[in-house]
């Protein structure tokens, strides 16, 4: 297999898998296109090769400069921006943690910290069985949490050996 035809593959499959993880294929694929590039790309390299216009360009890059996971570049005399990937897969993972905990995390708990004091008759199995249901949600979204968090904080040594162990 030839480069380019790898590097199609790739991004073709990275867009497929941002897909099912709930990002948006086009974001994916830009990301995944950045990654695969040894050289920053301005916004008419990415539109070239991935065939997107320049709105669905700019959207997607601003994005995954929101995420932490492209930076842009100025390159003096160039009126040009220029992008490119964070290269470092275990930083990558890191930060789509920290977007996914503050994005899907947070509000989670957000709401349930709205709905901490529901008032009724205590006998009522209609109220039980609502409380019981956020007690549950809370209680598993405060083990995602906590497991995120330690994700995040530690080193890609800790997680490898501990993924390792969980697979033995």
């Amino acid at each position: 297999m030839q480069l380019d035809e790898a590097k199609e593959k790739f991004i073709q499959a990275w867009g497929t898998l941002g897909s099912n993880w709930g990002i948006n294929r086009t974001m994916a694929q830009v990301h995944a296109l950045l990654l695969a590039s040894a050289n920053s790309l301005s916004a008419e390299d990415i539109m070239a090769a991935l065939r997107i216009s320049r709105g669905n360009t700019n959207m997607n890059v601003r994005a995954l400069i929101d995420w932490g996971l492209v930076y842009k570049e100025i390159r003096s005399g160039e009126r040009k921006e220029y992008f490119s990937a964070e290269k470092d897969i275990w930083h990558v993972f890191k930060q789509i943690a920290k977007e996914r905990r503050k994005r899907e995390l947070e509000p989670i708990f957000r709401v349930l910290n709205d709905l901490r004091h529901v008032e009724g008759d205590a006998d009522n199995q209609e109220l039980k069985a609502f409380t019981e249901t956020l007690r549950g949600i809370h209680t598993f979204a405060s083990k995602a949490d906590n497991t995120l968090d330690r994700l995040i904080r530690a080193d890609e040594s800790w997680f490898s050996n501990a993924f390792l162990k969980l697979m033995k």
